[in-house]
């Protein structure tokens, strides 16, 4: 009998403590739940069953499966040992540019033949707005999560991120001859600083200068932004050391100097500057370029796709310069999402190196998550999953068949991934794609609109043949 009250007793005593054990778990907003995880943190920490968890727009905790007993989240997105990683950041395109995707894709000389003469024709805040919209879908559904963009109309480009709920840096491009938004160079930076202006508070965008490239903009025009830049601390993206007529009219201006060292030369390379492709380099300037704290964006589809060469990326990433990969334009690199730069990066730079051991999967993903995030000044904000952090985070399926089966995560998403088998898209801790269906913005009417523009581009450009010049 006295055995009995005393199971009796403890029973109670375990169920008085019930409701406390349950108030004592900390509150959160969303968590994660058996995923492998891949931090992308400075240890490269793997958690195999591993949990996440999220409260606002942060990550609060991130660990083995241990955490679901000490949180309480409203949503728990139970992944079922697919992969949870870092969002991607794409650290150069030319998103509204998807409305022309396709358009004379082996043209020489495309740049100046095509693409200039196509833009002078049919650029307008319609058009920035439609294929950015397009452009925004393409990249949330690939994994990307923030973007470094440089176009026309950047505002337009501004409201179609914060509708869908992206992370973005935005430029608004400055080039000495006449476009779309500005009738000169001038014209451009006063643009730029009204565009600043009115986003430099934005939570998830910031706005930029974009000279278009060196060559493309006067000495005092690249100054004068470099200047402004330090004083607003805003970012400047520029095409730099991409093609041989660049490194030519630099060389006539500069006495011979290459474009990097012309940029040191006249106090425009600095730690506000994300220098795209960067081919034609040599040692030299990768000591300017670390010296000077850029950043620089790697985009090995557009860049083999142009016949321009391979940019010692390698080597810059070895050396601790600060790079990440873009995609380029879709009229360049044809798709949004860094996984479908992942597998041409590896191999690719095995290639000119004549190494099958170089770039292993591990740098290529820690360049399109950390790496990226320090070639735009952002890694204490985004590029790995730690406490304390924005909570960007992607899921990719790994049961569709070909990530079927995964030893080597790194090496599944290099060798393996394409961009469809991302599931899940979360950004500043809400989820904008689940289970590939958009959340925040109608895909099948961004869509229908994007193909009713073609009618545009198709009589202007197409039916009339009127822009290879």
């Amino acid at each position: 009998m006295k055995l009995k009250r005393t199971l009796l007793a403890s029973a109670m005593a375990s169920l008085a403590l019930l409701p406390f054990a349950s108030s004592a778990m900390e509150k959160a907003d969303l968590m994660i739940t058996d995923a492998m995880v891949l931090t992308m943190n400075q240890d490269k920490t793997v958690y195999e069953s591993g949990t996440v968890v999220v409260k606002d727009n942060k990550i609060i905790a991130v660990g083995d499966a241990s955490l679901e007993k000490r949180y309480k989240a409203e949503q728990v997105l139970d992944v079922d040992g697919d992969i949870v990683m870092p969002g991607l950041i794409n650290t150069h395109t030319h998103v509204s540019m998807t409305v022309f995707r396709s358009l004379a894709d082996d043209v020489p000389d495309r740049l100046h033949r095509y693409i200039f003469p196509l833009e002078k024709k049919l650029v307008s805040r319609d058009m920035v707005r439609i294929g950015a919209n397009l452009g925004n879908v393409e990249m949330v559904k690939g994994g990307v999560t923030t973007y470094a963009d440089m176009y026309y109309f950047e505002d337009e480009v501004a409201k179609t991120v914060d509708k869908i709920g992206m992370r973005a840096i935005l430029g608004e491009t400055v080039i000495k001859f006449p476009v779309a938004d500005a009738a000169n160079a001038e014209e451009g930076i006063k643009y730029a600083l009204n565009f600043i202006e009115e986003y430099k508070d934005h939570p998830r965008i910031t706005p930029a200068f974009a000279p278009h490239a060196p060559y493309t903009n006067t000495t005092e025009v690249l100054q004068k932004i470099s200047k402004l830049s330090l004083e607003l601390d805003v970012p400047v993206m520029i095409h730099l050391a991409e093609s041989h007529r660049e490194v030519e009219k630099i060389a006539e201006r500069s006495e011979g100097l290459s474009p990097v060292q012309y940029m040191d030369s006249i106090g425009a390379l600095n730690k506000n500057l994300v220098g795209a492709h960067m081919i034609l380099i040599d040692d030299h300037d990768i000591e300017l370029v670390k010296k000077s704290d850029m950043g620089v964006a790697h985009n090995m589809s557009a860049n083999i796709k142009s016949a321009k060469g391979v940019s010692p990326a390698l080597q810059m990433y070895d050396e601790n310069v600060r790079i990440g990969l873009g995609t380029d334009g879709p009229m360049s690199g044809n798709t949004l999402s860094t996984i479908d730069e992942f597998n041409q990066v590896a191999k690719v730079h095995k290639l000119v190196n004549k190494d099958r051991a170089a770039m292993p999967p591990i740098k290529v993903i820690d360049m399109a998550t950390m790496g990226a995030a320090k070639a735009l000044h952002m890694e204490d904000k985004i590029g790995s999953l730690e406490v304390g952090k924005l909570a960007d985070i992607i899921v990719i399926d790994t049961k569709a068949p070909n990530m079927v089966p995964v030893y080597n995560p790194y090496s599944a998403l290099v060798y393996s991934a394409n961009s469809g088998n991302v599931r899940h898209t979360i950004v500043d801790g809400k989820i904008i794609m689940q289970d590939r269906d958009m959340l925040t913005v109608n895909e099948d009417k961004i869509r229908q609109e994007a193909l009713d523009f073609t009618k545009v581009v198709r009589e202007t450009v197409i039916e009339s043949g009127e822009v290879v010049q």
